[in-house]
């Protein structure tokens, strides 16, 4: 597996301190995209929050997915969460060690008591002192959260006094990429009042189960009950235990809502979103505990359009660290149509520099601090596909095509803009999983992709 190493390195530890008018919250950062250009220590934010046992609260739960592996844990995820200031919210994002598990704490104006931000995306750390002091938290003193460095210390500071070496393997990237693009095709599909919100979530099964299938949901009342049919209503749970982090801020929750697809019999990644007092802390599970986001393949037909990468490239330079992106918007100032524009925002998506929130239905701009490429260079169907038109493997009949791929030749049939192949994988997944090479590779053909020009863009790579 590749891997590739984030370094992180802070100034000095964050540190919860006591003060005479409160609590001071200090979440150092280490480098990151503001408007500005990169900066070493990027400073977001400095102000009161207007809940702050429930923000302590959704940070440390951001921080428990981060330092998880729900499946084989063989060791902890170590990935400080990411903040993002959008001038009018603070969004800490995590992502789990197996994959499986994104995190999102939107700290809203409300929660940082009508006080702006500032613009970019950086780590912030959260170490174990701080994990244990924002723990012990109790009362609703009021809290001063920093994100950044000191202001009369921005320009003195100098060499990092604490520095992280993460691994950071190319099934995590994929991963935190798809998981935005599966987002974007949920839509509501419960919401519980507070106490019902409490009592559902606190039934929940906290050991991991061997051998059971997911959970199946529909709304009943004002909650939710188990069904063994997944009929149109019904929102898919896979591995309940990964709520866990969930219970952090259960005693502050006045809501849950929950976001899926409409169910087709198969397992299926769902959303849970628990609003808090100025907040919403979410967490979105992959369709299995076992399986991460890496290879949902929600992101190919994005990568393999070369329109798509120039549109992505023009939408990219549009951006400016929006907390709602307007697609409307967008494709008036681009010259493009806003179909353009969504395809775009998915390539934009697997880059790291967009995400979405499920609650507003709308994509915001970040930019991660990571290689992005390497989620498109080192997608393994969409790398075989580039092959197979490279080799000139690909030919075309109509709505059919013919794939040699090894010693076997592979139909791939087209009906209704949908390919299904002949081949292991399709009959494996029914595409519920993305599409397999050899239809990604017809499909780049169709659009008019040649071997030459294939050969020569991944000689390039």
């Amino acid at each position: 597996m590749t891997r590739s190493v984030q370094a992180l390195a802070y100034a000095r530890p964050s540190v919860l301190e006591s003060s005479g008018s409160g609590r001071r919250l200090g979440l150092e950062t280490s480098g990151g995209l503001t408007p500005r250009g990169a900066e070493a220590r990027p400073r977001f934010f400095a102000g009161f929050l207007a809940a702050p046992q429930a923000a302590a609260r959704g940070l440390l739960a951001v921080a428990d997915v981060a330092a998880a592996r729900y499946h084989q844990r063989t060791g902890p995820g170590s990935l400080d969460p990411v903040v993002t200031g959008s001038g009018d919210r603070l969004r800490f994002e995590s992502f789990s060690g197996c994959g499986g598990v994104y995190a999102r704490l939107d700290v809203l104006g409300e929660g940082l008591g009508g006080a702006a931000t500032g613009h970019g995306t950086t780590n912030v750390d959260v170490n174990d002192p701080l994990r244990e002091a924002l723990s012990r938290m109790t009362g609703d003193d009021p809290l001063y959260l920093r994100v950044g460095p000191e202001e009369m210390a921005v320009t003195t500071l100098a060499g990092a006094v604490v520095e992280k070496k993460v691994p950071l393997p190319d099934r995590w990237l994929r991963g935190f990429a798809e998981a935005q693009v599966a987002s974007a095709r949920f839509d509501p599909r419960a919401e519980l009042p507070g106490p019902e919100a409490v009592r559902f979530l606190r039934s929940l099964p906290r050991a991991q189960g061997r051998g059971r299938g997911p959970v199946w949901l529909v709304p009943s009342g004002r909650s939710l009950r188990p069904t063994t049919r997944p009929g149109p209503d019904a929102v898919c749970l896979a591995g309940p235990h990964r709520l866990a982090a969930l219970e952090r801020v259960l005693r502050h929750a006045t809501g849950l809502r929950v976001y899926g697809q409409v169910p087709d019999g198969a397992a299926a990644a769902s959303a849970w979103e628990v609003t808090l007092p100025g907040m919403r802390l979410t967490l979105t599970l992959s369709p299995d505990p076992a399986r991460g986001f890496s290879g949902e393949g929600g992101v190919l037909e994005a990568l393999a359009t070369e329109e798509a990468a120039g549109d992505a490239e023009l939408v990219a330079v549009l951006l400016a660290w929006e907390p709602r992106i307007e697609p409307a918007d967008l494709a008036a100032r681009a010259g493009l149509t806003v179909d353009r524009v969504r395809a775009a925002l998915t390539r934009l998506g697997t880059a790291g520099r967009v995400g979405y929130d499920a609650a507003e239905a709308a994509w915001f701009h970040r930019e991660l601090p990571y290689d992005a490429d390497r989620a498109e260079r080192h997608n393994p169907r969409l790398l075989d596909a580039r092959r197979l038109v490279a080799d000139d493997a690909v030919a075309l009949d109509g709505d059919l095509a013919t794939v040699a791929s090894g010693d076997r030749l592979h139909r791939v049939r087209h009906a209704d803009g949908v390919l299904s192949c002949t081949c292991r994988w399709w009959s494996d997944h029914q595409g519920r999983r993305g599409p397999c090479k050899h239809a990604l590779a017809v499909r780049m053909v169709r659009r008019g992709a040649t071997a030459a020009g294939t050969a020569a863009r991944e000689a390039v790579r």
